[in-house]
């Protein structure tokens, strides 16, 4: 049995590990010291722009176009860069056993890799209705998205089903973004999922109504209240019908799965301490484990501005904790200290010629502001979310660069709020002005 030892090795080939790699290359990792293990057959990439640019029907991305660190702006690291830097990357790896007292993971295929410390960047799986053996889940043409793989997949059912009708199962980030992809490539598209509103972790039922209003416009049709329960398919095998549970039947050509995910930390049972269904870190993403580390969506971390831990899934979060974990590491090894993680918890996504950003917490009382109105040509609305008289929360659809960083500093600092009127009237001028 083949056995392979570095310094340092990262879990996972997703957003975390290419964010982590730059990190260690800035901190002047040596030759052979760090290896990258990876399921996946490619480099690591920006991964959201799977559910958006990679399934345009015209100037759609490709890789390499994508690999991480363009999504914010930095420099595209290819399998050459990780190669000029003496970093291994090795693809197509499964990982099936991890034993961190002996430090050490074993392949699918049998080899061992040894290290002194181990980053996990495992990320999450998608949750499929196989694992709750839903009839006829298993059919063709019922796809999911979470790897290059799978959205090649897509792509490819987007051709062959030219103009066909498509089902949408999940009304959240991955639901909103697909039936979007999906209408601009001139698919007939319905939406399932069983919550009053869409995204609703995140959305107010006032945001929410914008969207869904926006969407039907664009041709989506939406089917709230209800669920998926079963499949038919046709003598080929391919997906034929959506039945949901309060008896409708929808015909389908493609259904695209879009009902969350889980954090992958099976491999860690037992061996760290896990909270809130991840792996429990402290402000420098250290693990129970000795010389573990966790970052991105397995590891849930002391969230300092608000006093509690949390777990995000969220690719500005997988990238920062990942650089935060190699920052620590660096500087415990040089007996020095850095600061905590003080994280400002932000979402966004852009779907049609629509695009918002969210900062903050969404707990509290709200306040909608601007112009709410789906038809409008001139949309551009927001939402405060306040509690115990500060501004905790800001929502904000078609906001300018400058307008984004002024919510996002509000989010921050959270300003105190005399008159929930007034600031409805001031709207977005509050937080110019801060």
């Amino acid at each position: 049995m083949a056995e392979k030892h570095f310094k340092y090795i990262i879990l996972g080939g997703g957003v975390s590990a290419g964010y982590a790699a730059r990190e260690f290359a800035k901190h002047g990792v040596k030759p052979g010291e760090l290896a990258i293990v990876s399921k996946e057959p490619v480099a690591p990439y920006e991964r959201p722009a799977l559910s958006k640019a990679y399934l345009f029907p015209e100037g759609s991305a490709r890789l390499p176009g994508f690999h991480v660190c363009v999504g914010s702006g930095g420099e595209r690291l290819l399998p050459e860069w990780y190669k000029d830097k003496g970093i291994e990357l090795i693809l197509s790896t499964e990982i099936v056993k991890a034993d961190l007292a002996s430090k050490t993971l074993t392949s699918s295929s049998g080899v061992t890799f040894t290290y002194d410390v181990l980053i996990i960047a495992t990320g999450s799986s998608v949750i499929r209705l196989t694992d709750f053996k839903v009839d006829g889940a298993d059919a063709k043409n019922i796809l999911y998205l979470r790897e290059v793989d799978d959205a090649d997949k897509l792509v490819e059912a987007i051709k062959t089903k030219k103009g066909g009708k498509a089902v949408v199962v999940g009304g959240g980030y991955i639901g909103l973004e697909l039936s979007a992809a999906l209408r601009i490539n001139n698919l007939d598209v319905t939406m399932v999922y069983p919550e009053p509103w869409c995204m609703p972790r995140l959305f107010t039922a006032d945001i929410a109504a914008f969207y869904e209003g926006y969407y039907a416009n664009k041709g989506v049709k939406i089917i709230k209240g209800t669920v998926a329960v079963g499949f038919t398919s046709d003598a080929n095998g391919e997906v034929k019908e959506v039945k949901l549970k309060d008896g409708r039947v929808l015909e389908a050509d493609l259904v695209i799965v879009g009902v969350g995910g889980r954090p992958l930390i099976t491999l860690f049972k037992g061996q760290v301490e896990e909270e809130k269904g991840g792996i429990k870190t402290d402000a420098f993403f250290k693990t129970s484990a000795p010389d573990v580390y966790a970052v991105g969506d397995v590891a849930t971390f002391p969230l300092k501005l608000y006093g509690e831990i949390r777990r995000v899934e969220h690719v500005d979060h997988a990238r920062k904790s990942a650089e935060q974990a190699v920052k620590a590491l660096k500087a415990s090894e040089e007996g020095k200290s850095i600061e905590e993680y003080d994280y400002l918890p932000y979402f966004y996504s852009r779907s049609f010629e629509l695009s918002w950003q969210f900062y903050g917490d969404n707990v509290g009382d709200t306040v909608v502001f601007g112009d709410a109105d789906p038809t409008s040509p001139t949309h551009k609305f927001g939402t405060y979310w306040i509690k115990e008289g500060k501004i905790i929360g800001v929502f904000l659809e078609s906001g300018t660069p400058e307008e984004n960083k002024a919510i996002a500093k509000v989010a921050k600092l959270q300003p105190p709020v005399d008159s929930l009127e007034v600031l409805q009237k001031e709207g977005l001028g509050f937080a110019s002005k801060i």
